[in-house]
C-alpha cells in the first residue's frame, strides 16, 4: 500500500491520500480522542501522540498535528497507523456512516429556496474545491441574509480560512443569491 501525503494551507495539517476509499459519499470530523469512540482509524490515529484532530473524506484522510510537534516525528507514525488500519480490514466507521456534509435547517418555510440554492452552490461549487485542502464545509443555517457554516478538517483554524470564508464563499453566495449578505462561521476558532 502506497499512501501519499499533501500539505494543505495549515500548516498542522496533513492530508494523507491511502488510494482508497475512506468514508464512501461523506465526512466524519474528530476534533479528540472521545469524539472517536465509533471510528477504527480515528481512533488508531489519535493514539499517535500529538495528533490533534482527524478529518476523514471520501477518499482522504486530514491529520492535524499539536504546535509543539513536528511532522517529521510523527508522520513516520501516523503513516503506520493508516496501514495497520486498512489491513485490519476494519470500517473507517462502525455505525451511523457520517455527517454527510450538511444540516437540514431551513429546509421549510419562507427561505427554503434560498436555502436549497445555497446548499447546492456549497454541494457543486465550494466543497470540492475545499476537499482538495483536506477540508470541508457544512451548511448549519440561514436566517435574515446570514448563511451559516462550520469549518472542518484542514479548513479548521487553518490561517487563511477566514479569507476563504469572506472573499471566496462569501462572495460566490452574494453574487448567485442577492438575498445572501454575510456568511459567519460556527464552531470555529479563528
Amino acid at each position: 500500500m502506497f499512501i501519499q501525503t499533501e500539505t494543505t494551507p495549515n500548516p498542522a495539517t496533513l492530508k494523507f491520500l491511502p488510494g482508497q476509499a475512506v468514508v464512501p459519499g461523506g465526512t466524519a470530523d474528530f476534533t479528540d480522542a472521545e469524539s472517536a469512540a465509533r471510528s477504527p482509524l480515528a481512533r488508531r490515529l489519535f493514539a499517535v501522540d500529538g495528533v490533534e484532530g482527524v478529518f476523514l473524506g471520501p477518499d482522504f484522510i486530514t491529520v492535524t498535528k499539536r504546535e509543539d510537534v513536528a511532522w517529521d516525528h510523527i508522520k513516520p507514525a501516523i503513516l503506520g497507523a493508516i496501514m495497520e488500519h486498512y489491513q485490519s480490514g476494519l470500517p473507517a466507521i462502525e455505525t451511523g456512516e457520517s455527517s454527510g456534509g450538511h444540516d437540514d435547517t431551513g429546509d421549510e418555510g419562507p427561505d427554503s429556496d434560498i436555502v436549497r440554492r445555497i446548499k447546492e452552490l456549497l454541494d457543486t461549487r465550494v466543497r470540492p474545491a475545499v476537499a482538495q485542502d483536506g477540508g470541508d464545509i457544512t451548511f448549519h443555517g440561514y436566517e435574515e441574509g446570514v448563511v451559516y457554516l462550520h469549518m472542518q478538517g484542514a479548513c479548521a483554524g487553518c490561517p487563511s480560512a477566514t479569507i476563504t470564508l469572506k472573499m471566496g464563499i462569501e462572495n460566490l453566495l452574494r453574487h448567485y443569491i442577492p438575498e445572501v449578505v454575510e456568511v459567519r462561521p460556527v464552531g470555529v476558532n479563528f
